[in-house]
């Protein structure tokens, strides 16, 4: 007569739900409070704030929400892919970086202060962004020279939509952007090569990480 199998005791969690150590670390789990925290406080300061003077023809209230969106993008796409194990913190963290970046250059008037702060932060931005594109794609599998490419044709298309966008807020009255055609070839230079740059270094990191593990 065999006996009924029982419930393991081992865990309280669902089959379906990973335990919460396996999905976060308590370190990664600070990292991804700080950033957003510090993502929010800038925006809401820059919403509050709008009137100073670094912050004028910027379209500030504007931006806000977009920027905001990017602490909200991984953790949906997470759980519409089912919650897997391990949460994609770094990648999170790197999704938020260029948003936190831009916001604080101009809390802190950077871009009025510093004739190269657009340029700098282009190349860095995209960088960052070409980072979390790689590392997303190796979650999937994929080869390095495809994620590579990938990388880099996703950092391209997005500074197009990004100089789009900035065209279009321009055009619907906001005068401090200041676009030019020379700005805005530079933008797509250096944002296509940080893009290329960041994911050829994240995959020598990563690369790198695998053998001394092996």
């Amino acid at each position: 007569m065999t006996r009924p199998a029982t419930p393991s005791t081992g865990s309280l969690h669902a089959p379906d739900e990973p335990p919460s150590s396996a999905v976060l670390p308590d370190r990664a789990r600070l990292l991804l409070w700080l950033g957003r925290g510090a993502l929010i406080g800038l925006l809401l300061f820059t919403v509050v704030f709008d009137h100073l003077p670094q912050f004028e023809g910027k379209g500030m209230p504007f931006r806000a929400p977009f920027y905001g969106a990017s602490a909200l993008f991984i953790p949906i796409v997470w759980r519409l892919r089912g919650r897997p194990a391990p949460y994609p913190w770094r990648i999170d963290l790197l999704v938020m970086a260029p948003f936190f970046c831009d916001t604080a250059a101009n809390a802190v008037n950077f871009y009025n202060t510093y004739d190269r702060t657009d340029d700098v932060l282009h190349f860095t931005n995209w960088t960052l962004l070409g980072a979390a594109i790689v590392l997303a794609c190796q979650r999937a599998h994929m080869g390095r020279l495809n994620a590579w490419a990938m990388a880099w044709g996703m950092g391209a298309l997005a500074i197009i939509w990004w100089e789009a966008a900035e065209f279009v807020v321009q055009e619907l009255g906001t005068a401090g952007l200041g676009l030019t055609y020379e700005d805005t070839v530079g933008d797509l230079l250096l944002s296509s090569t940080g893009g290329a740059v960041g994911a050829a270094v994240t995959l020598w990191i990563v690369g790198r990480r695998t053998q001394s593990r092996s």
